[in-house]
């Protein structure tokens, strides 16, 4: 099986991380509830929700760099490992300290899973296919994202929140080692790797941040998860402020969630629009939807509103996926993936805390409106995103054949 070929491995990728996304989904929450519980106070609450996406920034790059010449399969079982373990033992420690540690090993192994995952799907799929492999991927993330906190709710609440909190954290690792079962045969040996390259023949960091389309997609991908985490965060506020009763806060994130997935479902015919143009307009309609939130709206025009906007998000994730993989240095795909991944962990700290300063100043709906400005500049930025090695509409460019013979560097290699 190489690049092109059967695609039952992308199948269970998609099962395996859903589970993996649905423990973490679930655990986050739960995290915040048991640290509440035992005496933690906002400021605690949120270092703790630091460290999960602190930590794992220290070892982005290594395990990015490991993966462009090695194999991706191992870093699977390692992170549902570390995703299990952080996820259980932060329900069975009784102390602060603790379960930041192991919030951060949750972290680390979420980190490591997708780091893989998407290092898998860049390498086993040919590049007219990365569009739409990607998309399918992140399904599996959508559907751990939607059915995550609904699980975390349903077991959290009651007089005693420290044990109910910790049995969802037990759950939730109980659910991410389900994962295994389709980690079986998930990478073809026979899949070209990147060429190893020999001491100073690594691409620095600098050199694929600097590659035209590496930055974009970076950009693209931070601004989408910034406002998916924001969206999450600040519509109970926006709901306590509006007399929006908390279950239809919940229906209304839940509806969010569905219409990422059904984008995800349907991005192929979408990419007959071009990677290009479609990243364009989907981050200009979320601009103006984030904004659009800001309005005193009714109910029914806000459901409007979130499901329109959870379809334009659902395309940034995937499609700049495949503009990071076909920008970046044969050799340095992994690694590429790894600084996007570290870009959105920057995103997850730094759009929150902006968000909170704003609305602390100008009012509940005004972090909505700073997701508008993001995104509107994520607009500007994809429409200078170049598709190197594939044409517009995904197809192969037929001006640039693969090179017949590689050089002792490795290059002309299939890496895909």
């Amino acid at each position: 099986m190489g690049p092109g070929g059967n695609r039952g491995w992308l199948l269970r990728l998609v099962i395996a991380f859903s589970f993996a996304q649905g423990a973490v989904s679930m655990a986050r929450p739960a995290v915040s509830y048991r640290a509440l519980a035992l005496g933690a106070d906002e400021r605690a609450v949120g270092v703790i929700a630091g460290v999960y996406a602190l930590l794992p920034l220290f070892a982005a790059v290594p395990l990015g760099r490991r993966t462009d010449h090695g194999r991706c399969a191992p870093l699977l079982p390692a992170g549902v490992v570390l995703i299990s373990g952080g996820c259980a033992l932060s329900g069975l420690v009784d102390s602060l300290w603790a379960m930041a540690i192991w919030s951060g090993v949750m972290g680390l192994g979420h980190l490591s899973f997708v780091i893989g995952a998407q290092s898998l799907v860049a390498r086993q799929s040919a590049p007219h296919e990365q569009d739409r492999n990607f998309g399918h991927f992140t399904i599996g993330a959508s559907l751990g994202q939607l059915v995550g906190p609904i699980a975390a709710g349903a077991l959290i609440g009651g007089h005693d929140m420290a044990g109910s909190s910790a049995l969802a954290l037990v759950m939730a690792g109980a659910g991410a080692a389900v994962a295994f079962t389709s980690l079986w045969r998930i990478e073809d040996r026979r899949t070209p790797k990147s060429a190893t390259p020999q001491g100073d023949d690594r691409v620095p960091v600098w050199g694929i941040l600097r590659a035209r389309g590496v930055p974009a997609g970076i950009l693209i991908s931070l601004s989408v998860l910034s406002a998916t985490d924001v969206l999450t965060a600040y519509l109970p506020v926006v709901g306590e402020h509006r007399d929006i009763a908390p279950s239809v806060i919940g229906l209304l994130l839940s509806l969010r969630a569905a219409a990422t997935i059904a984008c995800r479902l349907v991005l192929t015919p979408l990419l007959k629009l071009g990677r290009t143009l479609l990243l364009t307009l989907s981050c200009l309609l979320a601009a103006l939807l984030c904004a659009g939130i800001a309005l005193p709206l009714p109910v029914w025009a806000l459901a409007l509103i979130l499901a329109a906007l959870g379809f334009c998000l659902g395309v940034g994730q995937p499609l700049s996926m495949t503009t990071v993989v076909q920008a970046a240095p044969e050799t340095a795909r992994s690694t590429a993936l790894a600084l996007r991944l570290t870009g959105n962990r920057l995103g997850q700290v730094a759009a929150p805390a902006t968000a909170g300063l704003i609305a602390g100043v100008a009012g509940v709906a005004a972090p909505f409106v700073m997701l508008g400005g993001l995104l509107l500049l994520s607009t500007g930025v994809a429409l200078r995103s170049p598709t190197r090695g594939a044409g517009e509409n995904g197809t192969p460019k037929p001006d640039r054949p693969p090179s017949p013979r590689p050089t002792a560097r490795g290059r002309g290699r299939n890496t895909t």
